[in-house]
């Protein structure tokens, strides 16, 4: 017998932004979906629930109809299913897998990792984290990576972050979408400058790659606004919330500082707080999750900030914990849409980034007199991060 979905009228987007994780353990603890007038659509909050819809393009659809990312970025092979949505991943080829990122782009984070921790320690102590160090760390690795010459990282820094609040633009503001698209058309304007020079000049990376693909023009502008997006957000987001997790939890960064644990606890920390937060599927029939019956048109929303912290499936899951049992996460999606840019994002921040920043800044601590900020729930992260070292 299956139930109806209940609804949360008292769910409000800036108490999201704000902080979500007492909301979703509110909506967690009477059902794992519920419908929230607030952003229009029924959010997923369980990890189980969140694991089948994901897994089951079938019946749940990422191609949503009135997609914000749609309007924000264009079509993007996020917003398809199989066989259109493998097609263009594959064109991606294997510029973001394992054996590129050693080969040709790790050397490149490494030497961007030089060039931003001194303008870190520059800055001096009280510098902040995000703004010195992880944002135009981030940029610029991506710049190089998609291919870029012809941007700034501070361009990067400004088209990633307007694409992704029009994308995660639920109160409709139109300020967020005037920005969008501003950037969208300085995009536009940017890789039709470099197609050109890339197909003379072939360089291996993701612009050059997928101009030779073949791939229409429509299609690879959305996807690059696409990679734009995530591929800053994530790994910027996932080196200042993995250093404020450690610069708060004092035994666990002891551990990880004598056991070379980075891997732990960086995969901890997507667990804990995932730097993308909630992701849109579409119900294509009529059927059912976790007894709940979901009519077919139903707009989803898998939360995957509030899967993550499910405690049918993490014990004690509000905690930040490297030495938890090792279960998955879904910070990076799964299935067919799992996360392009996650060797990217590992290499960069776990093998380049933690390691160095803490060898380079010894007694690297939180300022005491300015706490950090954390905000969002669409994209969620660590905003300023204040710190001293010695």
């Amino acid at each position: 017998m299956t139930t109806e979905i209940p609804t949360a009228e008292w769910v409000e987007i800036p108490a999201l932004y704000a902080d979500p994780y007492p909301i979703y353990r509110r909506l967690r603890e009477s059902a794992p979906i519920h419908w929230v007038p607030a952003v229009d659509r029924c959010l997923v909050v369980g990890y189980e629930a969140s694991h089948e819809i994901e897994l089951d393009q079938d019946r749940f659809s990422a191609d949503e109809e009135q997609s914000l990312m749609k309007r924000a970025m264009g079509h993007s092979m996020l917003r398809k299913d199989d066989p259109e949505h493998d097609v263009e991943r594959k064109a991606y080829g294997g510029v973001l897998r394992p054996k590129a990122i050693k080969q040709q782009w790790e050397a490149v984070f490494e030497r961007n990792y030089r060039t931003y921790a001194e303008r870190l320690r520059g800055a001096g102590p009280g510098a902040d984290l995000v703004a010195e160090f992880a944002a135009p760390y981030a940029a610029e690795n991506l710049r190089t990576v998609l291919g870029f010459a012809n941007a700034s990282p501070e361009d990067l820094q400004r088209w990633s972050q307007t694409l992704i609040d029009g994308t995660g633009n639920y109160a409709d503001d139109p300020r967020v979408w005037a920005a969008a698209e501003r950037s969208s058309r300085e995009v536009d304007a940017a890789m039709d400058e470099m197609l050109p020079v890339l197909c003379d000049k072939p360089d291996g990376s993701l612009l050059s790659v997928l101009g030779a693909s073949g791939m229409p023009l429509e299609a690879l502008r959305a996807n690059m606004k696409m990679t734009i997006g995530g591929g800053l957000n994530e790994p910027r987001d996932a080196v200042a919330t993995t250093v404020w997790a450690l610069l708060t939890h004092p035994g666990q960064l002891e551990t990880v500082l004598a056991q070379s644990r980075w891997q732990d606890a960086f995969e901890e920390c997507l667990r804990w707080t995932a730097p993308i937060g909630m992701y849109p599927r579409q119900a294509t029939r009529d059927t059912e999750v976790a007894g709940m019956a979901i009519p077919r048109g139903t707009r989803l929303g898998i939360v995957i900030g509030a899967a993550n912290r499910d405690p049918e499936v993490f014990d004690d899951p509000e905690s930040y914990d490297i030495d938890r049992p090792r279960k998955p996460h879904l910070a990076f999606g799964g299935g067919n849409h799992f996360c392009a840019g996650a060797w990217v994002a590992r290499t960069s921040v776990v093998r380049v980034a933690l390691p160095r920043l803490f060898a380079d800044f010894p007694g690297l601590r939180l300022d005491p007199a300015r706490p950090a900020t954390i905000g969002g729930w669409v994209f969620r992260g660590v905003l300023t991060l204040p710190v001293h070292w010695d």
